[in-house]
């Protein structure tokens, strides 16, 4: 009766609410992560000992040193004894608690000798990953359906921390993360391998995992970083060492024939109803966040692509800000994240919808005279 209970789909949803509201941190997936939560319970043990030495002290002189028992105060300013003890005696604490905490930093730091490396560059609001050893790139962005954001839809398992393509790394292999990114402040937050590092623009800061067994690790973003912070999940995938090889070749492979697909794209023309069905597409996914499904933005802060002057009227400058993004603002460059096919769709979407109507066809081929005219 007590397997049958356990095995139950309640049994399993209660605990899964509790592993999700538990308040202590977790142990995590790998050796690292483990001496840091060690460390953690260490130090919590300490401090509660201390904490209830001090008050266990205060209440008994309150309580057998009270007025109505009839204590009397003593008088004296200094006793030399008790500043030296009350001083020694929290410094060799700090000492004990500094030397094995020192310990782990050091370990935590060292990212030498890695067998992967992989470039992770934080972007409004997705994440890029560049396997350096190979010829493997890709965005991951968030794949939650936004009918369960705007709650028509349930909630699914995991609401928010789901994404289009995971971030993908060997077991029992030493992995080194090189952190930056392309706009403002982010934060590579990934809590079942003790990694929380800061993605800076302009700055390359690197953290390491090593992750003991297959599975999937996840994690988001931990900065404040604009309006869809929260929208920014983290999703890793762990797999055996030979699984992994062959899921780096399947993906160079796949990389390739897409460029090879994009060249033969070239001397082909969409026609209207074709370019726009899939710039529709590629807008609803990359755009519509800031410049809101309808193109009328977000007046103030995104602007309007309805009506608009670039939409209408400047056809080069329009193709030169998806490519090249806007310095200071939101707007990030999109010459690596879409293909020129999908970049011209886009062009011709924003250029015909909302009533803009301009009657304006981009092809692949003026997307690639853009990119090699510079």
């Amino acid at each position: 009766m007590l397997s049958v209970l356990l095995a139950s789909p309640v049994f399993a949803e209660s605990k899964n609410h509790i592993e999700q509201y538990k308040l202590n941190m977790t142990q995590g997936a790998t050796e690292i992560s483990a001496e840091v939560y060690d460390m953690h319970m260490l130090m919590f043990i300490i401090c509660v000992v201390i904490g209830a030495g001090v008050f266990i002290a205060m209440f008994i002189s309150i309580y057998f040193h009270r007025k109505s028992r009839g204590a009397k105060p003593a008088h004296f300013h200094e006793n030399v004894k008790v500043e030296i003890a009350w001083t020694v005696i929290p410094f060799i604490i700090l000492v004990g608690m500094a030397v094995p905490a020192r310990n782990l930093l050091i370990d935590m730091e060292d990212a030498s000798e890695p067998d992967v490396t992989v470039l992770v560059t934080g972007s409004q609001w997705k994440w890029h990953y560049k396997y350096m050893d190979s010829e493997v790139e890709f965005y991951s962005k968030l794949a939650t359906q936004q009918e369960q954001i705007q709650g028509k839809f349930d909630k699914g398992v995991n609401y928010l921390l789901e994404v289009d393509r995971a971030l993908v790394i060997p077991t029992g292999k030493r992995v080194r993360f090189l952190i930056t990114s392309d706009d403002v402040i982010h934060a590579w937050w990934v809590p079942d391998f003790a990694i929380k590092q800061d993605a800076n623009p302009g700055f390359i800061n690197d953290a390491w995992t090593n992750v003991d067994h297959p599975g999937v690790y996840r994690g988001q973003c931990a900065e404040l970083c604009g309006k869809d912070h929260g929208f920014m999940p983290i999703v890793v995938i762990a797999k055996e060492p030979a699984e992994y090889e062959k899921w780096i070749a399947e993906q160079q492979a796949i990389q390739l024939k897409a460029k090879q697909e994009e060249q033969r794209l070239l001397a082909m023309n969409m026609s209207l109803p074709e370019a726009m069905a899939l710039g529709e597409k590629v807008y609803n996914a990359n755009c519509a966040a800031c410049h809101m499904p309808n193109g009328e933005g977000l007046p103030g802060v995104f602007p309007a692509l309805k009506g608009s002057q670039i939409a209408t009227a400047d056809q080069p400058k329009h193709i030169a800000i998806l490519l090249d993004g806007v310095t200071g603002t939101a707007m990030q460059s999109y010459a690596k994240q879409l293909s020129m096919s999908e970049l011209a769709a886009v062009v011709t979407y924003e250029r015909n919808a909302w009533g803009n109507n301009t009657g304006d066809l981009v092809q692949a081929k003026d997307i690639n005279a853009a990119i090699n005219g510079k």
